[in-house]
């Protein structure tokens, strides 16, 4: 089996050109969602979250997709580290108090209720490019700035302190759409990162697993 046969058939199926998604993003960005899943980090909920930091701020550069039944279920803004750049991410880090986004593989846990309202924690997959990210409290919340009103006014999207911060008004169904051990993918063109994530094989038998129907619990009788 080709892994790259498994992600152009899915990404023609979702009709990912339609809302501009990279077609080498995604195939990276899937290649990940199988090897996670393949180590059992994964729920079974099939939903991958993709960001692309190559895009400026000013586009709709994420998107949160269901495998399972195909379907793109968010494409909207979302906010860079205040010193990653400007209008376009340039710059990141896995650093305490940079301020820059950190690229790579996430698995989301838990919702709780901060300064931001209802938020979620991310843990970072990826050694020395986002593994401080619960310590750095890098979480998906909302923000005004990541609106299009913004855009309009000020130009740009605002910044975050290194957050991947979405809109308010739709952060909290993207929060309940993709909390609970699923995959997110932030992608920044960076030469540099390199992901245990981005293996051929341990995406294969990941995809292979997940085909495979969920064993139904033991029946319980009753005397």
């Amino acid at each position: 089996m080709r892994f790259e046969q498994v992600s152009f058939d899915l990404y023609t199926q979702m009709n990912l050109t339609a809302s501009d998604m990279s077609y080498d993003v995604f195939n990276n960005a899937l290649m990940g969602y199988y090897s996670l899943y393949n180590e059992g980090r994964l729920s079974g909920k099939g939903i991958l979250t993709v960001v692309d930091f190559t895009k400026s701020s000013n586009e709709k550069r994420l998107w949160v997709l269901d495998l399972n039944n195909r379907q793109v279920l968010h494409n909207t803004y979302v906010a860079h580290g205040r010193n990653s750049g400007n209008v376009q991410a340039q710059a990141f880090s896995n650093e305490h108090k940079s301020f820059m986004s950190s690229v790579g593989f996430y698995v989301t846990d838990e919702v709780y209720y901060g300064k931001h309202g209802k938020s979620l924690r991310l843990d970072g997959m990826d050694e020395a490019f986002n593994s401080n990210a619960r310590d750095r409290a890098v979480v998906m919340h909302g923000a005004e700035y990541a609106t299009e009103s913004f855009i309009k006014q000020y130009g740009r999207l605002g910044r975050s302190l290194g957050c991947p911060a979405v809109p308010l008004g739709e952060h909290e169904s993207i929060i309940d759409a993709v909390k609970g051990k699923t995959a997110l993918y932030i992608h920044a063109g960076d030469e540099s990162y390199t992901s245990p994530y981005l293996d051929h094989a341990n995406a294969v038998a990941g995809y292979i697993a997940s085909m495979q129907p969920t064993p139904l619990p033991p029946a319980e009788f009753s005397i």
